[in-house]
């Protein structure tokens, strides 16, 4: 039996579990990583180095997206072809997903290079955050291939039932980093370079492990020569599905560029910086809930290739019910603890008077978070991109741009604080109402 085969086999909520475990664990590893390259920065650079990595953060997320979008689209199709027994159709597709991630991100990245300022100007990089900026992306840019090969390859191998793998790939970038950033920016006194070239080392060994273990590591598809070759057909099955995260992602870079320039409008800098502490704990806050929906997504794509719906419908029930369940946990703690997660950050105590209200404004609605990721989850994973498409784009798209635009009108700054919850509620119900329509689970 192939390893994949298991997906159609084995009892929902222990599958689940190995599938969203270790994807659980590496994004709660890339979090830690997250926040301590952040306290580095921090303790270590000052405000303007938070306000910095805050800019550059959308911006490398966009440009890394197109890995993970053809990592994602192809997982998808690759799901399906394993689940229906086409393996040969499943290997066309991951040498097509090769030869579109080293051809599209190494465009992105000749481009980005040219236009570097003008792009840093565009996502809030103001006054005295430009400078820091500028030293941080123009190194951390040159490693967006490496991420890019990761993150495809982070997805491909969950569709073939890999998922510590899958969690090796995300561990080893989040571990190197936390590694070299005390080395890079306090022992050689590097500062923000020093956390871009942290970042950057990472995301080559992250690629160098996905590489060994598709040559060497018994992955189950087979990479050949003429499988690099475009085809058409597939292509378009690709970015059918990988669109729904390109999107997404191009949602929240401009979702980053109003609320960037939105807070230097109505907090200054500072109000930057109080939004990169916020948005360095929300992988730590979501670390759950993203790594069940990394988990559901194979198993739903496979069993429904496998036209077993009663296993899809069970495996949505069992994510929703455990999501919430953990995202509550989750939520408790963060409500309990806002008074001391910014001093973690921070040594400045006028920053750290600000974040502590506007992080317990902007989780409120932190259980709910769930049932939108598990509702465009499970239309990604069936191949039908438009509802996908639609339901991902809810919170960041439909709710949260208008909202931030319109709220400060009345509230000032503390009115972008409130947009996150009321987005929040707002996409969860729609979500809930459409996934409850097409599917009586």
């Amino acid at each position: 039996m192939k390893r994949s085969d298991k997906l159609g086999t084995e009892e929902i909520p222990r599958l689940l579990f190995q599938m969203a475990g270790p994807a659980s664990v590496g994004i709660l590893v890339m979090s830690i990583y997250m926040i301590v390259d952040t306290i580095f920065v921090g303790k270590f650079v000052g405000a303007m180095g938070i306000a910095a990595i805050t800019v550059v953060l959308p911006i490398n997320f966009l440009i890394s997206s197109i890995g993970m979008s053809i990592g994602i689209g192809g997982a998808s199709v690759i799901s399906r072809a394993l689940g229906s027994g086409n393996r040969d159709h499943a290997f066309q597709t991951f040498g097509n997903q090769i030869t579109l991630t080293i051809l599209v991100s190494s465009f992105v990245i000749f481009v980005g290079s040219f236009f570097q300022e003008e792009i840093l100007k565009l996502f809030g990089g103001n006054g005295d955050i430009l400078q820091p900026a500028k030293d941080y992306f123009g190194i951390l840019l040159y490693g967006i291939p490496f991420l890019a090969w990761a993150m495809m390859s982070n997805n491909v191998i969950r569709a073939e039932g890999r998922p510590k793998i899958a969690m090796f790939i995300m561990l080893i970038p989040a571990v190197a980093n936390i590694i070299l950033d005390p080395i890079l920016i306090v022992y050689f006194d590097w500062g923000i370079k020093g956390a871009a070239w942290a970042t950057f080392i990472s995301y080559g060994c992250s690629a160098s492990f996905a590489t060994w273990f598709f040559f060497f590591g018994g992955s189950e598809l087979k990479i050949n020569i003429s499988h690099l070759v475009l085809k058409l057909t597939i292509v378009k099955e690709i970015f059918a599905i990988g669109i729904v995260t390109l999107a997404r992602q191009g949602t929240i870079s401009i979702l980053s560029i109003i609320l960037n320039n939105s807070l230097y409008i109505y907090g200054g800098a500072f109000a930057v910086s109080v939004y990169g502490i916020i948005n360095r704990m929300m992988m730590f806050a979501n670390f759950p809930v993203l790594g069940i929906t990394q988990g559901f997504l194979p198993i739903a794509g496979f069993n429904y290739g496998a036209k077993k719906m009663n296993r899809v419908k069970e495996v949505i029930r069992v994510a929703l019910k455990t999501g919430t369940g953990l995202a509550f946990i989750i939520f408790a703690l963060l409500m309990i603890c806002a008074p001391e997660i910014p001093n973690v950050f921070t040594n400045d105590a006028t920053l750290a008077a600000k974040t502590t209200p506007a992080l317990r404004i902007c989780f409120m609605a932190t259980p709910l978070i769930i049932v939108q990721l598990i509702s465009s989850a499970y239309f990604q994973a069936i191949g039908q991109a438009i509802p996908a498409l639609l339901l991902t784009l809810t919170k960041q798209g439909f709710f949260l741009i208008p909202l931030i635009l319109l709220l400060p009108l009345f509230f000032g700054l503390n009115g972008i604080w409130m947009s996150f919850p009321i987005a929040d509620v707002s996409a969860a119900a729609i979500c809930f109402w459409w996934l409850r329509r097409k599917v009586s689970f």
